[in-house]
């Protein structure tokens, strides 16, 4: 059953900063956000009755397979993620998404979903904390998180590259006055973290992001988060270094075809220490655990596999949190 969830990872819940050619033409969606504009990224046009039109480069148009994913699995009973905004993109976007990922596989579908929901645990905890802290999110694109986790007090800034920061503004504007706003820049571009309060508390997020920089990109953008916020903490993901080798490769694709955007770094389950090594301010990186999903593998074998060293590494992705001081 991994393999199955493997081969149709697609990038997992991926999407982000990606590279193309000699600079960092990348647009995020694994949300989105990038090093750079990909060709064709963040075109969006009306589309009459039928909805809204979204066209997007490689990278960032990995923000729609997430998006795809996540609306499958809240529309199955018992889902494991109620994201009924999710559900209202998916209906609302003219976008041929069974033509161009195909329908979505169940297996990976909820593994995608509980990914998720390990990223939505550890925002609600960090607001049980810090209620009125901020929530910074990388290269989010059309994540809604937001509307599943906001506490209605804490501040939430979205940084976007411009094209999918356009797209956003579209499909998911900024309404809630200084509250939730979004930074049309490259997460690579740390002067967003002028934007930010650190007063209050601040925690992190990069869904889907940092696989699709090169290893330099992300010692520097994680680097740069624990010397601009003291005491505070970056929720990631991660894949593991054969999954980004045949990303690299190009023998990736799931069964229908689609081919996820390059992934240039990977991260073994037992390399979380090495990220630890990216800054002297950083204290601990650990491993979040996934919840139990639903079925044999979901709710059985995963737990048990997810805790094994000889084959954890044989998913297609992990997260974690690294904390600094």
């Amino acid at each position: 059953m991994a393999e199955d969830e493997n081969r149709a990872a697609g990038g997992g819940r991926t999407g982000s900063e990606g590279r193309s050619g000699d600079e960092g033409k990348a647009g995020g969606a694994g949300n989105a956000g990038a090093a750079g504009a990909s060709e064709g990224a963040g075109a969006f046009e009306g589309a009459g009755d039928g909805g809204p039109s979204v066209r997007l480069g490689a990278v960032p148009e990995t923000l729609l397979w997430n998006l795809w994913q996540r609306a499958y699995e809240a529309g199955q009973p018992g889902t494991v993620l109620k994201d009924p905004r999710a559900v209202e993109l998916v209906r609302d976007i003219d976008y041929p998404f069974t033509e161009t990922f195909g329908e979505p596989n169940p297996l990976l579908a909820q593994g995608h979903a509980l990914r998720v929901r390990t990223f939505d645990t550890a925002v609600r905890d960090f607001l049980a904390e810090h209620p009125d802290g901020t929530v910074v999110t990388l290269a989010e694109g059309l994540e809604t998180q937001f509307w599943r986790v906001d506490n209605g007090r804490a501040r939430w800034l979205c940084v976007e590259l411009p094209e999918t920061a356009a797209v956003r503004a579209r499909l998911l504007p900024d309404a809630d006055g200084e509250r939730r706003r979004t930074l049309a820049q490259s997460a690579l571009d740390l002067s967003w973290r002028d934007e930010v309060d650190p007063d209050r508390g601040v925690l992190i997020t990069a869904q889907g992001l940092l696989m699709y920089l090169r290893p330099e990109e992300v010692r520097e953008l994680v680097a740069g988060c624990a010397e601009g916020f003291p005491g505070g903490a970056l929720v990631f993901d991660a894949v593991p270094k054969w999954f980004s080798a045949r990303t690299q490769s190009g023998d990736m694709r799931t069964p229908h075809g689609y081919r996820p955007p390059p992934m240039p770094w990977g991260l073994d389950a037992g390399e979380l220490d090495t990220v630890r090594g990216f800054h002297p301010r950083i204290r601990d990186v650990r491993e979040l655990p996934v919840p139990r999903g639903r079925g044999l593998y979901h709710g059985v074998l995963a737990p048990v596999v997810h805790r094994l060293p000889g084959v954890r590494n044989m998913r297609p992705t992990m997260t974690a949190v690294a904390r600094f001081e």
